[in-house]
């Protein structure tokens, strides 16, 4: 047998391996994990912060080509500032319109992947109110770690983002409380394929 058909079987294993690595993988968010807080400047004098959640999703990333996907549900009834009257006023039809909007969606194919493997951006649309409008999510920080009692990877990260509310037609309020409004998106998703 000449070298070559010798060194057959491990270039095939060295291919298969690779392309074992570039598949895409399966990530559903961690709803104990994944929130999304809101941060707005009220009279311009301090800022009124809540969040959303738990989130539903999932998310499918192939970090060696550096591709993904992602596909957020947000309910927007369970808005929590701290202050029920608040919540309850938020939840209204000239603010987030929880009645007949009861969900928002982030979906996303965008992703922006470091040669390490990790998230640095995500570009999609995120549709509130029942319309959409493109959205950037910039990661402050993103990692993946094997979880020592699930003994599965998990991925995630803190994200950002700015928005102003007036785009989705939420005006109420203005200008004493402030269109814009800043996006703190915590999330961690754990793979559903075997490691």
């Amino acid at each position: 047998m000449n070298l070559s058909m010798r060194c057959l079987p491990f270039v095939l294993a060295l291919a298969a391996g690779h392309a074992a690595r570039a598949e895409p993988v399966s990530y559903q968010l961690d709803p104990t994990h994944s929130f999304v807080h809101f941060e707005v400047l009220h009279f311009d004098t301090a800022t009124l912060r809540g969040r959303f959640g738990p989130l539903q999703g999932e998310v499918e990333l192939d970090r060696s080509a550096r591709r993904g996907r992602v596909q957020v549900v947000v309910d927007v009834a369970q808005v929590s500032s701290g202050l029920p009257v608040l919540d309850a006023r938020l939840r209204g039809p000239d603010l987030l319109d929880a009645d007949g909007h009861p969900q928002a969606f982030f979906v996303a194919q965008g992703f922006d992947i470091d040669d390490g493997g990790a998230v640095r951006a995500v570009r999609g649309e995120f549709t509130l109110r029942g319309q959409g409008r493109p959205l950037t999510l910039v990661a402050e920080r993103f990692r993946c770690y094997t979880h020592p009692l699930l003994r599965r990877e998990v991925c995630g990260g803190d994200f950002t983002a700015e928005i102003e509310r007036s785009a989705w037609g939420i005006t109420y309020g203005l200008p004493f409380v402030a269109d814009r409004v800043r996006l703190r998106v915590q999330v961690e998703a754990v793979r559903q394929s075997a490691n």
